[in-house]
Order: structure tokens, then sequence, then C-alpha cells
């Protein structure tokens, strides 16, 4: 059992690297690297105070769901973090890399909920009946952790190395958007960086959704209509540097895109 001092000078560790933008060392060392139950609990120790001067919770972005960085971490089920109102750049636009701490850039399938998904028992039935549409997006992740030396308790308690993200404007109906052998092409300045399918994340973005909407119903917090979420990556990612400008494109889906400046 991981001491509840160990939970709060983790959330510490993690929300004062935050605040400097400073890098910080892993905090397996204070949560171990088994105990996922802890390392959430550092998430919703920052979440609570973020919450409690202005910020708002707009949805969730959902991480691992590569078989190959499951892997690498050795796990065997994804992960997820918190979105943030203020944490949005628009379609686009740009940001300094300034702002960002070690960023990398995935193309992702993103859902607006037009129901809530808080019955006991979830099925993919429920999760496609609550889409109201599929976006095309760009994920910006980012680790406070030093040289992204992460294993799955670090990334967690990190809220998932969630920085900022992007969404396209070309709004869909799953019946318009084949979720699972969509292709995408991210260019960097017109070069080809990422290429990947929608089968990518998890075998489909739908698994994903219920993977967390299960998991969302289990914590009390179930998800619930207007919620963005980001389902997961559908290509490698890409490490983000000054002077970048990245474009997703995802095959019923539009493109989105946004720059990086120094």
């Amino acid at each position: 059992m991981i001491s509840k001092e160990n939970i709060e000078s983790a959330a510490k560790r993690l929300r004062d690297a935050a605040a400097k933008n400073e890098v910080c060392a892993p905090v397996r060392d204070l949560l171990g690297m088994t105990d996922l139950n802890a390392a959430y609990a550092v998430q919703q120790i920052n979440t609570n105070l973020k919450k409690e001067t202005g910020g708002k919770v707009i949805g969730h972005k959902i991480g691992l769901t590569a078989p190959v960085v499951q892997k690498q971490l050795g796990v065997d089920q994804p992960d997820f973090g918190l979105l943030w109102h203020d944490t949005e750049i628009l379609n686009g636009g740009e940001i300094s890399v300034k702002e960002l701490m070690q960023p990398k850039a995935e193309a992702e399938i993103a859902f607006v909920l037009g129901k809530d998904l808080d019955k006991e028992f979830i099925t993919s039935v429920d999760v496609i009946k609550s889409i109201e549409f599929a976006v095309a997006a760009i994920e910006i992740v980012g680790s406070r952790i030093e040289n992204w030396n992460i294993k799955i308790t670090d990334t967690i308690a990190d809220n998932a190395s969630a920085s900022h993200w992007v969404i396209g404007h070309q709004p869909m109906p799953l019946s318009k958007v084949d979720l699972i052998n969509c292709k995408m092409q991210m260019t960097n300045k017109g070069d080809v960086v990422s290429e990947g399918a929608g089968k990518a994340c998890l075998g489909s973005p739908i698994n994903a959704m219920l993977w967390l909407a299960k998991k969302m119903v289990e914590m009390g917090q179930p998800l619930k209509a207007g919620d963005l979420i980001l389902s997961g990556a559908v290509g490698p990612m890409v490490a983000i540097n000054a002077g970048d400008n990245f474009e997703a494109r995802i095959e019923g889906l539009g493109s989105v895109s946004v720059a990086f400046t120094n």
C-alpha cells in the first residue's frame, strides 16, 4: 500500500515542475511501478487543485492505445488523462515551444458525446449510440518527467502526459467514417512524418472509447454528453521543435493543423 504522504509528495513534485516549466525526476520512487490506483490518486489531487483555481475539464484523452507502447511500459491496458479548457490550440493556430514541456505530436480521432455513458454495464453499442460526431485531432503530449523516463505509474500520475490539443472543423457522424480502415497521414512543412490508420488505436477507436467509458463508471466519474474524447494515436508520435508546422489528414474527417514558434 502506497502511503498518503508518498501520493501527496508525488503530486507536489509534478505540480511544481509544471508551475516552473522545469522537468523533474520520475515519481515511481514514491509510487512504485505497479500501483495504478495510487498513480490515479496523484492525478486526482492535481485535478482537484486545478479545478479550485478555475480550471474546467472538457473531456479526456486516452493513452497507451498502441500494443507496442503498452509492451514498452509493461502494461496490458490503456490509461487516461484530462483535457482542460485552457489547453486548446485553435485549428491552424500556433503556440510557442516555450509553453510546452518535451512536446510530441500525435494524430488522433476525437469524439464528442451526445449522450451520457453512465450505465453499469456498457457495450460497444452504447458507445456508438452515444457519439454525436467525430473530428480529426492532433494531441500535443508533454512530460513533466525528465527525458520521458517514464513507466506506467509516472505517466498516469502526470495526467497521462497530456499537454495541449487541436481539433479539426469537419465534424462527421460515425456512419460517414470507416473508423478502422481510415488512413491517416501527418506532415511537417509538407514532409510526411507519420502514417497510420484507425485500427492502430486498439484495433478500433471504439474499443478505446469502450475501455474509457467502463473505467470512468468504475471510478464513479462517468462520461457525460458534451465531453470531448481524444481516443488515442492512429500513427507514431513525432517530436516537436520550434519552426515545425504539422498537418494531419484523416480519411473522412478532413485535416487539422498547428504550428510551433520559438
